[in-house]
């Protein structure tokens, strides 16, 4: 990887090191190697974490990866990895049709030659590096209440996948983008700082928003959220080989997920850790949750997005979850 490419973070990371190391050498006490091996392993979790995040709870691998529906929940095909391409179009509620990008490290038709500042302002604010606005399905506005590091994180992983050629077409859309979406304010997470673990609820709603389960699970109106359903599900995917309503994961114990237990909501997830339980095509019973993707997010972090949901209101929503199809 060329020194151009490294995340700020490792290059901070890399810093650090290179002053401890050469104070040791000046010392003469022989920590040189011990502390690098140390650097190098801060270097690696940052990555790690930033992976974590990418594959199960941000997912920028579930919109910038091809997903095989011809499996459950759509799990990414292996060799996509970033390179974009994924439509969207009106069926998904877009006034037009819009591809995801390619954020491999390609200097080409990816973002090889991007800075961190461009691709953070990028993820967090919706500005590209030619200044257009990117369509709010890029949801930037979660993003934009994540702490630094973990947005950092999430950079250096980018920056360590394989450069992938895959051009994209531009968007098409059918209305300004001022239109579509108004300017985010307070556009940075400088100062947003991740809550305590010690705190499950509070904790829960980072994990949550980070995730952006309110795009699917809150309907909306008009392009707009109606929030005074938030939670309470109800979007409808046509995916054409199948149409799927988002669930209800309020409190609600007649519609919603009142009578789930924590354990309950945790082996949900957990069941699709297991290949036999998505490796068959279901048809026109299939999921856009990306099921097989938020499988591998911490146990932890899931139970907290339990205990949040449990502090919202409970909504009477019943959900056709396979509305009539075609």
């Amino acid at each position: 990887m060329k020194s151009r490419q490294l995340s700020l973070t490792i290059l901070l990371i890399a810093f650090v090191t290179l002053f401890s190391a050469l104070n040791s050498c000046n010392n003469n006490d022989g920590g040189g190697t011990d502390i690098a091996a140390a650097n190098a392993d801060s270097i690696k979790k940052v990555v790690e974490r930033g992976k974590y995040l990418a594959h199960h709870v941000s997912m920028c691998m579930d919109c910038h990866s091809h997903r095989d529906f011809n499996q459950f929940s759509g799990p990414p095909i292996e060799g996509t990895e970033g390179m974009g391409g994924e439509i969207f179009g009106e069926k998904l509620g877009v006034p037009g049709t819009i591809f995801s990008r390619n954020i491999t490290p390609d200097t080409v038709n990816g973002i090889g030659n991007w800075s961190d500042e461009e691709i953070v302002r990028a993820v967090t604010r919706g500005i590209s590096r030619n200044g257009d606005t990117l369509f709010p399905l890029m949801p930037y506005p979660h993003y934009n209440g994540m702490s630094k590091d973990d947005i950092y994180s999430i950079v250096a992983y980018i920056r360590t996948l394989k450069p992938n050629n895959n051009k994209v077409p531009v968007r098409k859309l059918f209305i300004p983008m001022s239109m579509a979406y108004p300017p985010l304010q307070s556009l940075s997470p400088d100062d947003n700082i991740k809550p305590d673990v010690s705190d499950m609820v509070k904790y829960g709603a980072y994990v949550m928003n980070s995730a952006g389960c309110m795009d699917c699970h809150t309907p909306m109106d008009k392009g707009q959220f109606v929030m005074s359903k938030y939670m309470a599900g109800g979007r409808v995917f046509d995916m054409e080989t199948f149409k799927v309503t988002t669930a209800n994961i309020t409190p609600d114990s007649a519609t919603g997920i009142g009578s789930w237990t924590e354990a309950m909501f945790l082996d949900k997830f957990k069941n699709y850790r297991d290949a036999a339980a998505y490796k068959t095509n279901p048809g026109k019973l299939n999921s856009m949750m990306p099921w097989v993707m938020y499988a591998g997010m911490d146990d932890f972090d899931i139970k907290s997005i339990y205990r949040y949901l449990r502090t919202l209101p409970a909504i009477n929503n019943k959900i056709e979850k396979y509305p009539q199809q075609n």
